[in-house]
């Protein structure tokens, strides 16, 4: 009887479990290189990796002499021109995001924020707002000065509304408290978004490039109502539209109103 279930154990379950790991891994890492926006990397790899491939079958010894000389410079290119999506990856294998272990529930009143930035964009006062999600987000928070306040849109209006030492830089909201403003963020430096956007739009896309949080934008010139994510910016969107969007991001109960959101920048 123990041969028997040792046989089924090693021709069976041992096989169909070795299996299921490894696509559940592949399955992993094809979500994680889409968020990161990392797939690129891995097709450029896999085209210059067939190329030579098809250089060492075919006998092309010249082509095979060019890539086996330019493969150390292009690897090392490839960490210095994507290190920020690499960051990323590391640090959400860090944070056991991967595997959903460093998932958490969010909690956020989301009506205080919209509130306060429909309340911004009318009177044209320039916003910044970082939603923290999964990721920490302690190097942005100690640029900036420490309040650890409840979140109300009296508070943010307060913050943005009027030109007080906290009005320059983010408000970061983490566990649905303000827990920093004037924070600073880093730039992006996607030249679509240095071409087309201000310093409020390019601060918000680089932290969403850098980290899973979500950041809200409201634009000083023309109130326009904008959010990144994950190396995206929507921008100028409806106040129904960036409840629905920030319902998915968040996890929170949708309203009626959705949008398609697109590829963004």
């Amino acid at each position: 009887m123990i041969e028997t279930l040792k046989t089924l154990w090693d021709t069976v379950f041992l096989p169909l479990l070795d299996i299921g790991i490894l696509a559940f891994l592949i399955y992993k890492t094809y979500e994680l290189l889409l968020v990161t926006n990392a797939l690129p990397v891995l097709r450029g790899l896999l085209f210059l990796g067939g190329l030579y491939l098809l250089a060492f079958v075919l006998g092309l010894s010249t082509l095979r002499w060019i890539l086996s000389f330019l493969a150390p410079g292009l690897v090392l290119g490839v960490f210095v021109i994507f290190q920020p999506e690499l960051r990323r990856i590391f640090t959400r294998l860090g944070q056991g995001q991967v595997f959903g272990l460093g998932a958490r529930r969010y909690s956020l009143d989301i009506d205080a924020v919209l509130n306060a930035m429909e309340v911004l964009s009318a009177a044209r006062r320039g916003a910044l707002i970082v939603l923290s999600r999964s990721m920490s987000l302690r190097n942005v928070i100690e640029t900036g000065i420490r309040l650890d306040a409840e979140l109300s849109s009296s508070l943010l209006i307060t913050i943005f509304g009027h030109d007080t030492p906290l009005h320059d830089g983010a408000v970061v909201i983490e566990k649905g408290r303000v827990v920093a403003a004037a924070c600073f963020l880093p730039l992006s430096e996607q030249p679509q978004a240095r071409r087309a956007f201000g310093a409020r739009h390019r601060a918000a896309l680089g932290l969403a490039e850098q980290s899973d949080a979500v950041v809200l934008v409201v634009s000083e010139e023309t109130g326009a109502l904008s959010l990144a994510y994950e190396s995206k910016l929507l921008y100028d969107l409806s106040p129904e539209e960036l409840r629905a969007v920030l319902a998915g991001l968040l996890g929170l109960p949708r309203e009626r109103t959705r949008i398609e959101q697109g590829e963004g920048v």
